[in-house]
């Protein structure tokens, strides 16, 4: 088949790089979002030249000339493999067999941006990824296929993106395209009453509240390692904590339980955080231990307050 595919970031470069390596399809194009000033090229870019394939950055898919561009292309498919610019169903619609979209959750539950954060934060066990045919809805339309991974007590946003979704996501990306090829692709309908909906998990919403229970400000912390980093305060400046682990204690919640090489011991509602490594507004990520020693921070100081 003749392929279009739009991605971005290293997801989108892996997706092309496993397409290139299988060598069943022709990829007639690549897609990405436009350059940022200040900003590195995207890396999907960065394949696309090296690999000599015709590359399109359009600031939008409804210019009449960007559309006539893609028919030109005539294509069978277009993979969206990690896509951020909405493309509108004039656009999705001009390949042979229309247009086929990665999202990292088990769609209709986390739609949205940020889907792995508030699949940690919110306490699941088990998350996924889907490809699916999408509509103009966000992260509407009938699902491709799916594949479940789960989600391990101490997983992070690190972890469950780059040691599990994302590989599992690059083989499933040659699988779907494979579906397509072999003709009458699934076309399942999203349970639309088991949809879930959330937008980007940005900083405000990582601000931790040491009084909530305690599983409650894990999964924040969780959900949140690397990006945007879960936060608290000492005497009103902010410290963005990232490695953690739980631990049982009752106590007074913001309250430094105990200070040693293996971290700092910080009480929240029904029990403790063992904050790990951590990173000091206008610092550098650092252990907690080393910032603690710097800080003079010691058993009663308060956090958060």
């Amino acid at each position: 088949m003749r392929l279009i595919i739009n991605g971005q970031q290293a997801f989108g470069k892996a997706a092309l790089e496993a397409i290139l390596d299988k060598g069943t399809d022709e990829v007639v194009a690549v897609y990405t979002a436009p350059d940022k000033e200040g900003r590195p090229p995207d890396p999907v870019k960065e394949a696309a030249l090296e690999h000599g394939i015709p590359l399109y950055q359009p600031s939008s898919y409804k210019d009449p000339e960007v559309l006539e561009q893609m028919r030109a292309l005539d294509a069978d498919l277009m993979v969206m493999a990690y896509v951020i610019i909405f493309i509108p169903e004039e656009a999705r619609t001009i390949p042979r067999f229309g247009s086929i979209c990665f999202h990292p959750s088990l769609l209709p539950r986390h739609r949205g941006p940020s889907s792995i954060n508030w699949a940690i934060i919110t306490g699941a066990t088990r998350t996924g990824l889907t490809y699916f045919w999408p509509s103009d809805g966000l992260d509407e339309g009938d699902i491709l296929l799916q594949r479940e991974v789960d989600v391990g007590p101490d997983d992070t946003l690190g972890t469950v993106y780059f040691k599990k979704i994302f590989p599992l996501g690059i083989e499933a990306t040659l699988e779907a395209i494979d579906l397509v090829r072999a003709g009458n692709p699934p076309h399942i309908a999203q349970d639309d009453s088991q949809a879930t909906y959330e937008s980007w998990c940005r900083k405000q919403d990582a601000h931790i509240d040491w009084a909530r229970p305690v599983e409650q400000v894990y999964n924040l912390i969780r959900g949140t390692n690397p990006q945007p980093g879960a936060w608290t305060t000492l005497n009103g400046t902010e410290v963005q904590i990232y490695d953690s682990r739980r631990a049982e204690g009752e106590g007074t919640p913001g309250e430094a339980i105990d200070v040693s090489q293996d971290g700092v011991l910080v009480q929240a509602g029904g029990g403790r955080i063992l904050v790990q490594r951590l990173r000091p507004k206008g610092g550098d990520k650092q252990s907690a231990h080393e910032w603690a020693t710097a800080a003079g921070i010691a058993a009663g100081t308060r956090l958060g307050g």
